[in-house]
């Protein structure tokens, strides 16, 4: 007989999501399987509504408010559509400086996910109360962890110290305190990455100085090394810790190469741009494209409709987002996200579909062998990628990837030259912004009527991965990837929260 297994609210993510299954004995193994799954996101925010009537240049700023995790990524988005609208394209120094602010943001969420949202999924942090060695970390650690199972805050289930009855942790002591010291340094890390942004981003995590065309301040010598500096223990912490770590888990936990499969569908928009252009289809460093069946296309932004049978909305189905509409619907659907769909597919955004695409589409030859040898050294067909462990192990290649890249754009600047362009407003204009936020594509399309914003719509990476149901009822990427799964106790569902947290979901900015 099925049974209803929920897990809401889904903690170690950003937002409020709700995750509800159903579940039936797995034949003779005492075990269960999911036999349907429906993402919920619980809340509305109505931002583009907001937008409506103000001026553009209020757009970068706004929309950055979308998210905390991921404002540039929003930020740059709005920037990138206003100078389609305006017939502007940026400096030179401007995109340089922007892609690495982007880039600062892209390390820091990369690390934050992996440590501080996912890692506690597979580390036991009570295995630091065996730790008797003379690492001050550990031992301070060892402390805090005792006197809060002495105050009885651990258990059952607090966020900080999950527990679960199944043995579902690393296997040794040694491997938990590697862990545990590594999440504890990477706090620090993700510090300097946001100090590193804010070097040509004036303040994170919202930053000041992101305009079209560039940025507003100064690109000086004392900038360009304050950023060296600390991209240099950035670099070093992804080569030595993040990457060994991920390795770790991969070879502890090696059935979640199959476990968490969606339908193999990836599409990408590229990111950080190459060229002093903007609109669509631009040379990026993170290319663009479309895998559908395996097959590598290059990306059509005409073929992608929203869809909201099951959403809270009231609006039209079937609407490209020139022509989206935002008009809430609290007693309608299950879920307060959207359905969007690629040429009517059901589509996976992310780090593994930028990898994917890179590793199927045009060019990128080193980065494709770095891929394979990378999977070799695993034993893991490229196939496999398509996995709980795959969506881990592209945010660790990306990170290696644009951390070498950011010593070559900090080598490209051109000191005391402009970071940006004048420019004048238009009457009218429309203009779309394409970009990659760390979780996936990110759409924002603009409309200018008399130097006011008509209409304004986004299209955001967890709007892709954790949509509800389409009009033809199909799942979404996330509810598709949880659909087949087996869980050791339904209780304790540890293995959808690890298919779903590796899709790093963002509620806030999916329910915008």
């Amino acid at each position: 007989m099925a049974q209803t297994v929920a897990i809401s609210p889904l903690t170690r993510i950003e937002g409020h999501l709700a995750i509800h299954t159903e579940v039936e004995p797995d034949g003779s193994t005492g075990r269960f399987k999911i036999t349907q799954a429906r993402c919920e996101g619980e809340m509305f925010r109505g931002i583009e509504t907001i937008l409506q009537g103000r001026d553009p240049l209020d757009a970068q700023q706004i929309t950055q408010r979308i998210c905390g995790v991921c404002p540039i990524s929003h930020g740059l988005a709005s920037c990138m559509a206003q100078e389609t609208a305006y017939g502007i394209r940026p400096t030179r120094n401007g995109r340089i400086a922007q892609n690495l602010i982007f880039a600062a943001n892209y390390l820091q969420s990369h690390i934050l996910h992996f440590y501080h949202l996912a890692a506690l999924d597979f580390v036991d942090i009570t295995a630091v109360l065996n730790y008797n060695g003379n690492d001050p970390t550990l031992s301070a650690l060892r402390n805090w962890v005792q006197n809060a199972l002495d105050k009885n805050l651990a258990f059952p289930g607090a966020p900080f110290l999950p527990r679960y009855e199944v043995k579902q942790y690393l296997n040794s002591d040694e491997s938990n305190w590697k862990l545990i010291n590594s999440y504890v340094q990477a706090l620090q890390i993700r510090r300097l990455a946001h100090e590193m942004a804010a070097v040509f981003g004036a303040k994170l995590p919202h930053s000041t100085s992101l305009v079209p065309t560039g940025v507003t301040g100064e690109i000086t010598i004392e900038r360009v090394l304050a950023y060296k500096a600390r991209l240099a223990q950035i670099t070093e912490f992804v080569q030595s810790v993040y990457l060994p770590d991920l390795l770790t888990a991969a070879a502890a936990f090696g059935h979640y190469w199959d476990i968490g499969r969606s339908y193999g569908n990836f599409l990408s928009y590229g990111a950080f741009r190459m060229e002093e252009n903007t609109g669509e289809n631009l040379l990026n460093f993170f290319p663009s494209g479309v895998i559908i069946g395996g097959r590598f296309q290059p990306l059509d932004t005409q073929k992608i409709r929203e869809y909201v049978e099951n959403s809270r909305y009231s609006s039209p189905s079937n609407l490209h987002p020139w022509d989206g509409q935002t008009k809430p619907a609290p007693s309608k659907g299950y879920s307060w996200l959207k359905a969007p769909r690629y040429d009517n597919q059901v589509m996976e955004v992310g780090p593994l579909a930028r990898v994917m695409v890179t590793y199927l589409g045009p060019g990128n030859d080193a980065r494709k062998k770095e891929i394979e040898d990378t999977l070799s050294s695993l034993s893991v067909p490229v196939e496999k990628m398509n996995s709980v462990l795959g969506r881990h192990l592209a945010r660790g290649l990306e990170a290696r990837w644009l951390a070498a890249q950011c010593v070559r754009w900090l080598n490209e600047l051109e000191l005391d030259q402009p970071a940006a362009a004048d420019f004048s407003l238009p009457r009218q204009g429309r203009g779309v912004g394409l970009t990659e936020a760390p979780r996936g594509a990110l759409g924002h399309w603009l409309t200018i009527q008399n130097y006011k914003i008509e209409h304004y719509q986004c299209i955001v990476p967890t709007t892709w991965n954790c949509s509800p149901r389409d009009d033809q009822g199909r799942a979404g990427a996330v509810e598709k990837a949880l659909e087949g799964t087996v869980l050791e106790d339904p209780a304790q569902p540890i293995e959808a929260g690890r298919i779903v947290r590796s899709f790093d979901p963002c509620i806030a900015c999916a329910v915008h």
